[in-house]
């Protein structure tokens, strides 16, 4: 019976040390404890003798008081700064800096020889944040090239007429939807318009459109004609024969400050 006691108050003995010792955690694990920066001063105590971690949100300058350098050291590496108090001291007012910024962050540092926590310490600014994400939602779209009216014309020309091993994109130049249906485009109902394709470059518009005479009489087109408001308007042939002749289609290249449909 007295030797069965004895095994288990030494079982008991083993185990004992190993849950103190998982009950002690280091320092480096004690998880950071946040702060917002709402332009009020932080109060920090810190313990004598022990260092203590303060993140803040990119590099920074202190200026240390000349009463606390004697017994304070500060370091400070990349946005993180490291204080150490050598002996006690009442609090007293800190400035920090950032470097990139110019924000200023006040602490309240103050020092005792109690054994406090050494959870590290960080600094998040709201107003660095916003000021981030709007930098970087207002940084310059990359520079594309712009075209002259004369250009962007031979470059739907091209489109349509020359042969596909020729053809060439344009940087900046996309195609957008246009409406494929018959449109009141020219006066005097002789010529009936489709819109056949449409591209945007920067703030142009270009389409191109379908032209086809429907009647028996040949047709001279005249952009003095044309509905709608265009900076310019070209024809690929400016006469049309008679309905049902092959020469009795062409292609009208219009460019205009809006989307077809609201230029017309």
């Amino acid at each position: 019976m007295h030797k069965k006691s004895r095994i288990c108050l030494y079982a008991l003995l083993l185990i004992v040390p190993a849950i103190c010792s998982a009950e002690t955690t280091p320092g480096e694990q004690i998880p950071p404890e946040r702060i917002l920066w709402q332009k009020t001063p932080i109060e920090l105590t810190l313990s004598v003798g022990k260092e203590q971690r303060v993140d803040f949100p990119g590099p920074v300058r202190i200026g240390l008081p000349a009463s606390l350098q004697p017994i304070l050291r500060v370091q400070s590496v990349a946005g993180t700064v490291y204080l150490l108090a050598h002996q006690p001291f009442e609090q007293t007012r800190v400035m920090v800096r950032a470097i990139e910024s110019g924000a200023v962050y006040l602490l309240d540092l103050s020092a005792d020889n109690k054994s406090g926590s050494t959870a590290a310490i960080q600094i998040f600014d709201p107003e660095l944040e916003k000021s981030e994400l709007s930098s970087n939602s207002s940084e310059p779209s990359p520079i594309l090239p712009t075209y002259g009216y004369v250009a962007l014309t031979r470059f739907a020309a091209q489109q349509l007429y020359a042969p596909a091993r020729l053809l060439r994109d344009l940087p900046g130049v996309v195609r957008v939807p246009v409406r494929r249906a018959a449109v009141p485009l020219i006066h005097g109902g002789q010529v009936a318009a489709e819109p056949l394709v449409a591209w945007r470059a920067g703030n142009l518009y270009l389409t191109a459109v379908k032209l086809k005479n429907s009647t028996s009489n040949p047709v001279t087109l005249d952009p003095r004609t044309l509905r709608g408001n265009w900076l310019t308007a070209t024809f690929q042939h400016n006469r049309l024969h008679g309905a049902g002749d092959e020469a009795d289609t062409t292609v009208a290249y219009l460019i205009s400050a809006r989307p077809f449909e609201t230029a017309l």
